[in-house]
């Protein structure tokens, strides 16, 4: 199934009052979903490729796939409403009795976590990238003021 989707990366995260906010984009544009805290630490530590003593949920869901023979395809970011996200995770699975894809309804919270373990891409759908506001120049500032805050830090 051929969809029209825009490819996105994580380009920042920055904690918030209630959890995290997570900037996904591309050249053209960046937008905010907002997650929970685990999440959101979850996101930190595998772009910071922390090591954890015991398997986190999502560390878990990987050793399952790797145990089962599935592969994470891609994620798609495929809808929003009221501000509330959608995602589909795209799996891929082949053994002696064939070969499955299989497509599961995930939080995108947890299908960026996943993409980001398994080095695959996140999606956004074309009509969702276009209908989300563009917070470029909100990174840009967040970045900014995260870069001069270590750089005072390190001043001390």
């Amino acid at each position: 199934m051929q969809i029209d989707a825009v490819e996105v990366t994580i380009k920042g995260l920055m904690p918030t009052a209630n959890g995290c906010a997570v900037f996904l984009g591309n050249d053209d544009k960046t937008f905010v979903i907002y997650v929970d805290t685990s999440v959101g630490n979850a996101i930190s530590m595998t772009l910071n490729g922390v090591k954890k003593e015991r398997p986190l949920t999502h560390d878990l869901i990987g050793h399952l796939f790797l145990g089962l023979g599935v592969s994470l395809e891609r994620v798609v970011i495929n809808d929003v409403n009221d501000g509330t996200f959608f995602a589909r995770i795209l799996l891929h699975m082949q053994n002696e009795l064939g070969r499955k894809f299989l497509e599961i309804d995930a939080r995108p919270s947890d299908s960026m976590v996943l993409a980001l373990q398994q080095k695959r891409p996140i999606h956004v759908v074309r009509k969702v990238f276009d209908a989300v506001e563009d917070m470029t120049e909100i990174l840009e500032r967040v970045l900014k003021q995260q870069s001069e805050g270590q750089s005072d830090e390190q001043d001390q």
